[in-house]
């Protein structure tokens, strides 16, 4: 398995892949793992859980530097995302136990309870825009649920993936707690079929939540789908026009674009739209684009060749169809797989801009007459998974959220995920939640105990 340098085409490195023999033998011993480790308390479980957090932050540098090598994004977001996994692991640490206490319930029962208990073998396939964060938002909770963890990571973080076992290892917790399976796509039926496994969780397309949870469904295995998403950037009459064009921008360009919940769709009401997009393009247009290991570094490169492909031909299209391009949209020449900031206004239902996931350095701005017409643009996608409203009347704002259909929204900011919301999405963005509470109990067994 190959390591490529997206800045450069240049390799960094290569991996050895798991035989057919290796994957079943590391199933096997993940579940004899967690015969014993649902066994250990809660507080040796956050006691470990605390080390791998530290260890993070000790090798900070190091663990940013190879995820800029291996996928392109510039090293001041790579050290933010080491900092973020940190942070999931403590906040797992801290509150699983609380999370997972025994919900006493009255009944007709003398004594009656819901309690949460660990499932077993759960696999991860994970993306490789997010490379130690994706992995982390699921490891912290599920094992301080006492689950073990597999991982099939994307194939082109093959560094990242044996990585993060060892930033488990290096926190003390047990052999086989959480491991690493190097394997290619073609292999993960197999393991999902494979009788410890109990559970499967998924980031990434469309295409591939269809495949897994189709096997997974087939074996009747509970299954978390965090897939694509087009989230609505909507802008009202009322809305600070500079405040929200520097959030926007942000919101698009943050890992070179390449993000579930960036920012893609700007509906804006027409009033604002020509200052909307000569803000916006004034900020898309200046940006830095190069070497994502320099700090002036603003944008680096998309991830591989095959996705500025993808991403260029949306473009293209939806030129052709009559979008109005305002800047970028021409691929550099020279090594590397960049694409420079693009703006396109003028885009309307029909063009890929629009009804797709671009995943990638493009913002489509769409106008509207009023924000009926902006919830109704919203809502018209296949996609429900974050989304953004602005307005200086935060009532009407609030009230416009509860109409988006989508797992979040947020007035009058930027569309993240943190440790203590829950993260997910509706329609084909997927089903199931990460993070918070919610996250933890994705994969426990929540079991009814009555005593007469």
């Amino acid at each position: 398995m190959e390591s490529i340098n997206p800045a450069t085409g240049q390799r960094n490195a290569e991996y050895a892949e798991h035989s057919p023999e290796q994957v079943r033998h590391l199933v096997e011993s993940a579940h004899q793992s967690f015969l014993n480790w649902r066994e250990v308390s809660f507080a040796e479980r956050k006691t470990r859980m605390q080390k791998a957090a530290q260890v993070l932050r000790d090798n900070k540098e190091e663990y940013a530097r190879l995820m800029t090598l291996e996928m392109g994004k510039i090293i001041k977001e790579s050290r933010a995302e080491v900092e973020k996994c940190a942070w999931v692991c403590d906040y797992y640490a801290e509150n699983a136990e609380n999370f997972l206490k025994d919900e006493l319930v009255e009944t007709d029962a003398s004594r009656s309870f819901v309690s949460f208990s660990p499932i077993g073998v759960v696999l991860a396939v994970m993306p490789w825009n997010f490379p130690f964060w994706q992995v982390f938002r699921f490891a912290a909770p599920a094992l301080m649920a006492g689950n073990t963890a597999l991982l099939k990571h994307a194939s082109n973080v093959p560094g990242c993936a044996q990585a993060i076992e060892d930033v488990f290892m290096k926190a003390g917790f047990p052999r086989r707690t959480f491991t690493t399976l190097m394997i290619g796509s073609g292999a993960v039926e197999t393991v999902i079929r494979h009788p410890s496994v109990k559970a499967v969780t998924l980031t990434g397309s469309e295409i591939a939540g269809k495949k897994v949870a189709a096997v997974a469904g087939d074996e009747i295995k509970k299954t978390v789908m965090e897939l694509g998403g087009s989230d609505p950037f909507i802008v009202l009459e009322d809305a600070d026009i500079p405040g929200c064009v520097l959030t926007s921008s942000l919101a698009r360009m943050l890992n070179t674009g390449q993000s579930c919940i960036a920012a893609k769709r700007f509906i804006v009401v027409e009033s604002r739209v020509k200052e909307f997009e000569e803000q916006q393009t004034a900020i898309m247009s200046a940006l830095k684009m190069g070497d994502p290991l320099l700090e002036e570094t603003q944008t680096g490169p998309m991830a591989r060749p095959d996705l500025v492909d993808e991403l260029d031909a949306q473009v293209q299209q939806s030129i052709a169809m009559g979008a109005r391009l305002l800047t970028g949209g021409v691929r550099p020449k020279g090594n590397g797989s960049f694409y420079p900031p693009t703006v396109l206004s003028d885009v309307k239902p029909g063009m890929p801009v629009f009804d797709q996931e671009t995943f990638g350095p493009v913002s489509a701005i769409i106008p509207v007459k009023d924000m009926e017409e902006a919830i109704a643009a919203a809502n018209s996608s296949e996609f429900g998974l974050g989304g953004s409203i602005w307005t200086r009347d935060v009532k009407k704002g609030e009230a416009a959220a509860r109409r988006i259909e989508s797992g979040a929204v947020f007035v009058n900011g930027m569309t993240k995920s943190d440790p203590r919301l829950p993260f997910g999405g509706v329609k084909k963005s997927g089903y199931g939640r990460e993070l918070s509470h919610y996250g933890i109990k994705e994969f426990v067994n929540i079991k009814s105990i009555w005593i007469a």
